[in-house]
């Protein structure tokens, strides 16, 4: 009989012989791991670069008109800086509330609502800012 056997604890074979960092790599129990905190950083980092642009381009489309909005949108440059920026804002914004939403719905038919609702916003969200720059950049 073991020291742990006599003291009514679990045999030591029992015990898990694994370090931390093993049943972490094993990803949980949802099977995601880190997947959700790396895209996370990833969009963080993205927004850190291209603020700086888009400040700038906020800063010249302010008090204009919308010709004037749409001379400087027009640029694929500053298009395509607009667009990455919002995707990555979107993404970033959508990991965040999902996690949020995983960590405090406790309720699983409320939590399934509220992610379904947490994707269909973000996809509006990104539809509806990519059609205003596409539209504002064409001109139309």
């Amino acid at each position: 009989m073991s020291i742990d056997e006599s003291h009514g604890g679990a045999s030591r074979k029992d015990k898990s012989m694994r370090t931390p960092l093993g049943r972490v790599r094993n990803h949980g129990s949802s099977h995601s791991g880190t997947s959700d905190f790396w895209r996370q950083r990833l969009t963080a980092v993205a927004m850190l670069l291209l603020l700086i642009p888009v400040i700038f381009v906020v800063m010249s489309v302010m008090g204009r008109n919308q010709a004037g909005a749409a001379q400087i949108l027009g640029s694929p440059l500053v298009a395509i800086i607009m667009l990455l920026f919002i995707v990555a804002s979107v993404v970033h914004m959508k990991i965040g509330v999902q996690v949020v939403i995983e960590d405090y719905v406790h309720d699983e038919k409320l939590k399934l609502a509220a992610i379904i609702g947490n994707n269909f916003f973000s996809i509006v969200v990104a539809l509806a800012s990519a059609y205003a720059i596409f539209k504002l950049s064409s001109g139309v």
